[in-house]
């Protein structure tokens, strides 16, 4: 599938099922399912590769995959020559120091001459040196957090989602040093044909994240208050507005930014808008 783009996904997980999920939200099928290594898409022109994650991006720099997504973090750590061509929103965590529960704290500067269990050596470094701090780094594959607890370090630093995995292994989260999210990652030297199915690809992304962030919104308002309701629905250009049946009364419809919904809703309700449907949008293309 020379005239395909290749695309290598994490064969396991929450970022491979979110992954997954992104690109049925684009229409894009494949088969997708345990113990495959690899599926062609039915109707659109990729095959997709089922990796372990931290493998990805050096699958895409050699240019076996063309496209891969994958943990900002392990882009970042692995240290790759592969372009970040867009941020996903999705499969969000922070990598952060955690030490035992009870241990006093007052900063970065405590862990000066300690040892610190991490499966990301290379981020941690590139803090603790700007950080101008001096420790012992202990790269481990995996169980980080116990490290601690059977005498292997004094500190770990380790992806965190919620928190719960440092509580029950008696450890407080006490500095993050990364923020991270699933982002597309290209090879550099992609050809002409395979860039323009990336353009394609990315404009069925846009389009899916942009309807998650906005709202279609439906409402009654006197007409003497439409002007007022409107400005504060401006939509992608401006409310559609038609007339009901009962004299005196239209109905407003416009696409609105959820966050700038709930920060208005009182203000449209006290200018008079009744009846109001927040609905959601499956795609939005600019």
């Amino acid at each position: 599938m020379t005239s395909a783009l290749r695309i290598a996904l994490q064969k396991s997980g929450r970022l491979s099922e979110d992954s997954y999920q992104l690109f049925k939200e684009c229409g894009i099928r494949f088969d997708y399912g345990t113990g495959k290594l690899r599926s062609v898409s039915s109707n659109f022109p990729a095959e997709f590769l089922f990796l372990r994650d931290d493998d990805i991006p050096g699958y895409v720099e050699d240019g076996v995959a063309d496209l891969g997504i994958v943990g900002e973090n392990v882009a970042v750590e692995t240290g790759r020559s592969v372009n970040t061509i867009h941020k996903l929103g999705f499969s969000k965590c922070r990598l952060s120091i955690a030490i035992p529960r009870g241990t006093e704290w007052s900063g970065i500067q405590d862990l000066t001459g300690k040892s610190i269990a991490t499966s990301y050596p290379t981020l941690l470094g590139n803090y603790l040196k700007g950080a101008g701090v001096n420790a012992d780094i202990h790269e481990i594959s995996g169980s980080v957090e116990i490290a601690p607890g059977i005498g292997l370090a004094e500190a770990v630093c380790d992806i965190v989602s919620s928190g719960s995995t440092l509580l029950s292994n008696g450890l407080q989260e006490v500095e993050t040093i990364f923020r991270s999210e699933a982002i597309l990652i290209a090879n550099p030297e992609l050809d002409a044909d395979k860039q323009t199915l990336v353009d394609k690809l990315l404009f069925r992304i846009k389009a899916v994240q942009a309807a998650k962030n906005n709202k279609y919104i439906v409402l009654n308002a006197p007409n003497h208050a439409i002007g007022q309701i409107t400005s504060l629905l401006p939509g992608m250009r401006s409310p559609t507005v038609t007339p009901l049946a009962t004299e005196g009364w239209s109905s407003v419809h416009s696409v609105l930014n959820e966050n700038e919904f709930w920060e208005n809703i009182e203000a449209i309700r006290t200018a008079g808008a009744e009846g109001i449907l927040v609905i959601p949008i499956e795609k939005m293309i600019h």
